[in-house]
């Protein structure tokens, strides 16, 4: 492992293929000023990439690079108790005009989310996929999918580790399917005693949903407290079913908002 040095001054790791899967620098050394990157190289097995999420850094790199691990500081993330459910999103859940599924077309939900950002570049590689979907063939990744009648029009899919999910990326073909993704999602979650969804970078999208901004010290001790817990692995797998359940009652968690 040799370590080149940021433009900032921070020493930013390199991996090799054959390095044992935890064999990242202490993440809050990140370099903030290049967006929190930590460590070049290394490969994207099933154990490094545990390894790595356990200890709160995600792979984000483009075709023709190494891969780049990252610690961004801060990080986004969504409280499940302060999901906001807008009036209009609270009226689509009640028509029941989609329905919502988990895990049954997880190799389908990545596929939609590269090929949505393929025009712009995509950090959704080929072997990003095929890692993930080993990831998901273990029980350790999921997905969450919206439909419309029988087609596939949203979804969301990231990786449980103890009492978090690290959500990855999501896709909308229609109206609300993303958010409607998400807010089952936050239900699935609370209902399995977990506590934090990672969403990694701040985005308008998801800030609208009511993710926020944590100092990255903050999230790392997080990390340390919720991810010794044991993995919920295995399939989470659930027929579609109506979204009107999703609905919070007035005295639920979930705020509303216009």
């Amino acid at each position: 492992m040799t370590s080149p040095v940021g433009s900032d001054g921070v020493e930013i790791a390199f991996l090799n293929p054959g390095d044992p899967p935890d064999s990242f620098p202490d993440p809050a050394g990140a370099a903030r000023e290049a967006g929190g990157l930590l460590a070049v190289g290394g490969d994207l097995t099933v154990e490094r990439l545990l390894a790595a999420y356990r200890r709160g850094i995600f792979p984000w790199y483009e075709p023709g690079q190494p891969v780049l691990w990252w610690s961004p500081d801060p990080r986004a993330v969504l409280l499940p108790g302060k999901l906001h459910i807008s009036r209009s999103l609270r009226r689509a859940l009640r028509s029941d005009r989609y329905r919502v599924s988990v895990d049954l077309a997880f190799a389908a939900v990545i596929g939609a989310c590269a090929d949505t950002r393929a025009a712009t570049g995509t950090w959704i590689t080929p072997e990003m996929q095929a890692a993930f979907v080993r990831l998901h063939e273990l029980g350790h990744a999921h997905s969450v999918e919206t439909w419309l009648g029988e087609k596939l029009v949203g979804g969301l899919y990231g990786i449980a580790v103890g009492g978090v999910f690290f959500g990855e990326s999501m896709f909308s073909q229609a109206t609300d399917a993303s958010k409607i993704a998400l807010v089952r999602l936050v239900r699935l979650i609370q209902s399995r005693g977990m506590q934090l969804i990672d969403c990694q970078v701040e985005t308008a999208h998801l800030t609208s949903l009511g993710s926020e901004l944590m100092p990255r010290g903050d999230f790392l001790r997080l990390m340390h407290s919720l991810t010794i817990t044991a993995d919920s692995s295995g399939a989470w797998r659930e027929n579609p079913c109506p979204t009107s359940a999703l609905v919070p009652s007035p005295a639920g968690p979930a705020p509303l908002h216009d």
